[in-house]
């Protein structure tokens, strides 16, 4: 059975640098600014023999009422009350704080059995606060130091302790990984005589949700999921590592991302901020699907834009998700002017599905969800070879390839070499001579004619004739 393990404690005491030595990967944001970390995360972790889901959480802080802290601190309640057992986690070198007694408190109080972690621990700086680390009356401290590794035996140690407390053998049955592993995108296809959809993989459907600070991202995940998982709030930027989280549509698996805002360039100064558009990014690469939510009350601004761009340069499937359009009294003239807008800036991928949603009531979501699948379904999409070449030759003689210096271009053979997004390669006597122009009528009329609008599709011009014409 898997079982699960939280790392709390007050704000920049290394407990994402403890989450990310215990997955094996730079998953959460790490700096030296505290209150970093906001969401709480998980993730699959492993520590010697043992394999179990380590939950991330933000850093204890006391807040009243709606504040933002007091919100933070709820997060970080629920990732104790869904965890077997916490790591409470102190900085040996600043020593035991006000802060850390008032929440050990607490601690000792609640159900839920504790480890105390006294990071930091390395060098002669950290003697005073481990030994001060006894008065929080959680037990042994455990000398560990995240940032190079040091004391995971140790650690290693009170988790056998600890779940022999607990009665739990964490090798009752074999563990699964539940974890979705990142989807191969590449893969030659061979001659097929039907189209083929790649969409019964047995993996959970990738999906992004982007856009610009404060559009509503976080407050849809909660709408899908059913319940406050993502921290939400007036407050712009509030969500700062991309989190994502397990969700289950009409019978199908995916797994959703919640990701920082994105704003300008230009605007983007702090270094935690630059980190926080990086992890995006680094979402979008692992995404299949991606939703940019733009909010509907405001223009659709050129940063909109530039997200979407990004997004087809990636190769995504795309969908625009049109929030807080329930507020608004022009929808039809908003909906022109996207429409508009996306046709003369993005003219390389016609056919974006615009899908007007209310985040906060929940209204369009029982739209945007098969929107998602449908673009889904498109951006697998295999057509066969004795189908792309027949295309091919009634494209050419409706519009042969233009003529350089007299030069004449011909096409002899086209198939498709990959999905994730289709790319198809035609080859050419002269690659080099197609003008760019030529190769958009072409992106146009496949589009146009298999039916594939608002997915990314490639066309790349190979020199030779058929290569699989037989001498």
């Amino acid at each position: 059975m898997t079982f699960h393990v939280a790392i709390i404690g007050r704000p920049n005491v290394g407990k994402s640098t403890l989450f990310n030595r215990l997955v094996g990967k730079r998953l959460a944001l790490v700096d030296d600014t505290p209150g970093v970390t906001r969401d709480r995360r998980d993730a699959k972790a492993s520590l010697g023999e043992y394999k179990f889901r380590i939950i991330d959480t933000a850093g204890l802080e006391e807040g009243k009422g709606d504040s933002l802290s007091a919100r933070m601190r709820k997060q970080t309640e629920i990732a104790i009350e869904e965890a077997d057992f916490s790591l409470f986690m102190i900085d040996a070198r600043a020593g035991v704080t006000p802060l850390d007694k008032h929440f050990a408190d607490i601690l000792r109080r609640g159900k839920k059995p504790t480890i105390l972690v006294a990071n930091k621990s390395e060098g002669r700086a950290a003697e005073a606060g481990r030994y001060e680390a006894y008065s929080l009356g959680l037990g042994d401290p455990i000398p560990f130091s995240a940032e190079h590794g040091e004391g995971l035996a140790d650690l290693s140690d009170a988790f056998d302790e600890k779940l022999r407390e607990l009665g739990i053998d964490p090798f009752a049955e074999e563990q699964q990984d539940v974890t979705p592993k990142s989807v191969a995108i590449h893969g030659e296809v061979t001659e097929e005589d039907e189209l083929k959809s790649e969409e019964d993989s047995g993996l959970p459907l990738q999906l992004a949700i982007v856009g610009r600070p404060n559009v509503g991202k976080s407050t849809l995940i909660n709408k899908l999921l059913g319940e406050e998982r993502m921290l939400t709030g007036p407050e712009a930027g509030i969500t700062r590592d991309s989190i994502g989280v397990n969700y289950t549509y009409e019978g199908r698996d995916l797994r959703i991302f919640d990701t920082a805002g994105m704003r300008r360039k230009s605007r983007v100064q702090e270094k935690l901020e630059k980190l926080s558009v990086a992890d995006t990014i680094r979402a979008l690469n692992f995404a299949e699907v991606v939703v940019l939510l733009i909010d509907a009350t405001q223009p659709f601004e050129k940063q909109d834009l530039s997200i979407a761009s990004l997004i087809v340069q990636e190769g995504r499937a795309l969908v625009i998700g049109l929030n807080k359009y329930d507020l608004l009294e022009n929808r039809q003239e908003v909906m022109k002017d996207i429409a508009h807008k996306l046709e003369h800036t993005l003219p390389q991928i016609k056919g974006i599905p615009v899908v007007p949603v209310s985040a906060l009531t929940g209204r369009g979501i029982e739209k945007l969800m098969p929107q998602v699948f449908a673009a889904y379904k498109l951006w697998n999409r295999r057509i066969s070879t004795s189908k792309l070449n027949k295309w091919l030759a009634q494209t050419l003689q409706y519009h042969p390839a233009p003529s350089v210096k007299g030069r004449r271009t011909k096409m002899r053979y086209m198939t498709q070499v990959k999905t994730r997004p289709p790319t198809f390669a035609i080859f050419t006597n002269r690659p080099t001579d197609v003008a760019d122009s030529y190769i958009r009528y072409l992106l146009n009329e496949i589009r146009w004619d298999f039916d594939m609008p608002g997915i990314p599709i490639r066309i790349m011009l190979r020199k030779g004739d058929n290569p699989y014409k037989k001498d």
